[in-house]
């Protein structure tokens, strides 16, 4: 994965209430009671295929999933490109990565899906 994909999905991630970081069986994944609210992978050679699958491309692209509400979630624009829409949960989404994306929708998308799977006591401080 790029450093500088994962220095700046770090930074979001790991600014959240007891958030912390796991080595995924692939990739990394961002945890709140765990819970997985965004895990980024590089897809290469159409591996992992799931994902590549997932994205309709065999790489090389870093991507991160998250969970939104499901009127969210099911908008328009989560099913095209940059956007995906993997098939494994009903609320989950992906998004291709570039050091070029629009790092302040990532921040948001990935609150958004901390909101959704963390206790509500630590949900809550976000809108502090």
């Amino acid at each position: 994965m790029p450093a500088a994909i994962l220095t700046r999905l770090n930074a979001i991630c790991l600014g959240l209430p007891e958030a912390y970081e796991e080595t995924a069986w692939t990739g990394v994944r961002w945890m709140v009671a765990k819970k997985n609210f965004a895990h980024a992978v590089r897809i290469e050679n159409g591996w992992p295929p799931a994902y590549a699958e997932a994205a309709g491309t065999a790489g090389p692209v870093t991507v991160v999933t998250f969970r939104l509400p499901a009127m969210r979630v099911n908008a328009p624009k989560f099913a095209r490109a940059p956007f995906f829409r993997p098939v494994w949960f009903v609320n989950i989404a992906g998004l291709l990565l570039a050091e070029d994306s629009d790092w302040d929708e990532v921040a948001d998308l990935i609150a958004d899906s901390y909101r959704v799977l963390a206790p509500k006591k630590l949900a809550a401080l976000l809108d502090c």
